[in-house]
């Protein structure tokens, strides 16, 4: 507040109660005289006037708050319009608001005092502009002293804000004094509910519904009242509570409103959630037919082609499509894609998948997910193989689509099992570039493919880089890399993934057994492939032609005839077989040892399994 400091001001003027002095505000150009009741016969007031130099206006302020410090109420106080007049200026005046709410506090002491409106509104701004939230409290108290309150836009501000900064209970007594008052600020209560949703209270959103319809007068309910409710009960996913309250909007006969979109669309949520979407959808219909709803909104449309793709409905979601595209609707929800692409998958109509992709990269202009790359990748190499995944894969490349580490894993598996593995190297080596450097099931394919290519040295250094970045091993990884070492003869680097595999309790399958054999039976370390093989029975393994071949030859080189008698009834019981070079080596095994009618049993086996 701006002070006059002229020395054509004479110090008997401001000691002269009788004399009003002007005070002019600053940001408002307003002029508010100084009452009679503010004593200005203070030595420190005179000092403070005295100092004062008519060219120092940078210290104004300085000055109206030195002045606002000594200003007390005496026993005569002023009519309220006078006061509140008064302190209308202050509020209005820039760094005068502190002043102005001292000033308030003093005033609301006495008995004559009663605030006006806007008075409440401006005490109402500073203190949430200061953010002093237990005097917001004490101001709810006040609007039930003073049957007062400020305006709607106010009262929601104040609501929104004590929200906001998680005052729960302050917004509990300002609701109570809101409720009490004659002129309900309905617009409160909606703000309470839009913000408890905000912050997920969903629970308090709904309690708050029902004080409005059970304390205050059922007419003042508008739209907004009933949208927060109903959006409260469908984050809950209570249907029940959802189609109750619908059912109530339209007994009100609202008509239409701002609201009735978003209403209808939560409605349709809801339904279609709990599998109604039949019912959804002619809801949808009905609300389009008598009016309610002539412009759905985009959002809604995306709702119901959502439920309508999760429940396979083919031609229902590609009408709804086709019918919101006419409406010049843009619909933007990428989860509504993936479940449409998702939905094509499972109906094998696998063109249609690059259709929906190719609309949301050219037309909608929106982001492919790794979720929606990899899911048609991977369909495409189920059902077309992995030569039609690649060149997938190459197609949505080219379109802009930008692969995540599940997609890159697919691809690196699809390249790798046609032979394309220098192919499958360059993707490898592109998702390392690009931050995707912890994928195990990447790391397993490429050692498989180092090993196929003979680069079992890469292969290692590559095992050892996984190590190194905290990534375990799987037993995928341990067969790989023990095949390799047993196929060139290295049984030292064997025993140690064996070893390594045990210690880090990766539980080892018939891949694992049958590898680990293999490279002793290479070596022709027979005991040492007899010693795993019990091993692996007595753990309950089947036996499949693979190991059968393997325990074939090692009982067959090694003269145990009687182990081989038995490992080939089992192999006919277990339904494995024989190739023809392994018949070959058992039957000759059973000649030798002239067990006649071992071998011809072999021979008719043989000749019945052929």
């Amino acid at each position: 507040m701006a002070i006059s400091t002229s020395s054509d001001w004479p110090l008997t003027a401001i000691r002269n109660p009788n004399i009003r002095q002007k005070l002019v505000s600053p940001s408002s150009n307003l002029t508010f005289k100084c009452p009679h009741y503010l004593p200005l016969s203070c030595p420190k007031l005179v000092s403070l006037f005295h100092s004062t130099s008519p060219n120092n206006s940078s210290s104004l302020h300085d000055e109206a708050s030195r002045l606002a410090a000594l200003v007390s109420f005496e026993d005569r106080l002023p009519d309220s319009a006078t006061l509140n007049t008064f302190l209308h200026g202050l509020f209005g005046t820039l760094g005068s608001e502190e002043l102005a709410y001292e000033c308030y506090e003093k005033a609301r002491a006495r008995a004559e005092f009663k605030p006006d409106r806007t008075t409440l509104d401006l005490v109402a701004e500073y203190l949430m502009r200061v953010k002093r939230w237990e005097l917001v409290s004490v101001l709810s108290d006040d609007f039930k002293v003073y049957d007062l309150l400020p305006d709607a836009v106010t009262c929601a501000r104040l609501i929104s804000s004590c929200v906001e900064a998680r005052k729960i209970r302050v917004v509990e007594s300002l609701l109570l004094s809101f409720q009490l008052h004659r002129e309900v600020p309905v617009l409160a209560f909606v703000a309470a509910m839009r913000e408890y949703n905000r912050i997920h209270m969903f629970s308090s959103t709904i309690l708050v519904f029902e004080r409005i319809k059970a304390s205050l007068d059922p007419n003042l309910m508008d739209s907004a009242c009933y949208f927060r409710a109903i959006e409260a009960h469908t984050k809950l996913g209570n249907v029940e509570g959802v189609i109750k309250l619908f059912e109530e909007f339209q007994s009100k006969e609202f008509g239409k409103t701002t609201f009735s979109g978003e209403i209808l669309s939560l409605v349709c949520k809801s339904l279609s959630k709990a599998g109604l979407v039949s019912e959804a959808l002619q809801l949808f219909q009905e609300m389009q037919i008598n009016g309610t709803v002539s412009d759905p909104p985009a959002s809604l449309y995306s709702s119901l082609i959502s439920s309508l793709s999760s429940k396979r409905v083919v031609k229902s979601a590609e009408g709804l499509l086709d019918e919101a595209t006419r409406r010049g609707k843009v619909l933007r929800d990428p989860d509504m894609y993936l479940k449409f692409v998702v939905m094509y998958l499972e109906e094998g109509m696998l063109e249609k998948t690059l259709e929906v992709v190719e609309v949301m990269r050219f037309q909608r202009k929106l982001k492919v997910s790794d979720c929606i790359f990899c899911a048609v990748v991977n369909k495409f190499s189920k059902r077309r193989g992995y030569g039609a995944a690649a060149r997938v894969y190459e197609k949505l490349i080219s379109w802009g689509c930008e692969p995540g580490q599940v997609t890159y894993a697919l691809a690196i598996n699809a390249y790798a099992r046609i032979g394309l593995h220098s192919k499958a190297e360059g993707i490898f080596m592109e998702m390392e570039r690009k931050g995707y450097d912890k994928c195990l099931v990447a790391y397993s394919n490429m050692i498989s493919i180092y090993g196929k290519m003979g680069r079992l040295g890469e292969a290692m250094r590559l095992f050892g880089k996984m190590k190194a970045k905290g990534i375990r091993p799987n037993v995928w990884v341990y067969n790989s890399l023990m095949d390799m070492q047993g196929r060139v003869h290295n049984l030292k680097r064997v025993e140690k993934l064996w070893m390594e595999m045990k210690r880090w309790k990766v539980v080892p399958d018939r891949v694992s057994y049958t590898s680990l054999i293999g490279a002793y039976n290479r070596a022709h370390e027979f005991e040492r492939c007899i010693e795993f093989y019990s091993e692996y029975r007595a753990s309950g393994g089947k036996i499949d032609r693979a190991m059968g071949g393997i325990m074939v030859s090692v009982f067959s080189k090694s003269g145990r005839v009687s182990e081989l008698v038995k490992l080939l009834g089992d192999i006919k019981v277990e339904g494995g077989g024989l190739d023809s070079r392994l018949y070959r080596s058992a039957l000759n095994a059973l000649q030798d040892a002239g067990l006649q009618s071992q071998a011809k049993w072999l021979q008719g086996s043989f000749e019945a399994a052929s």
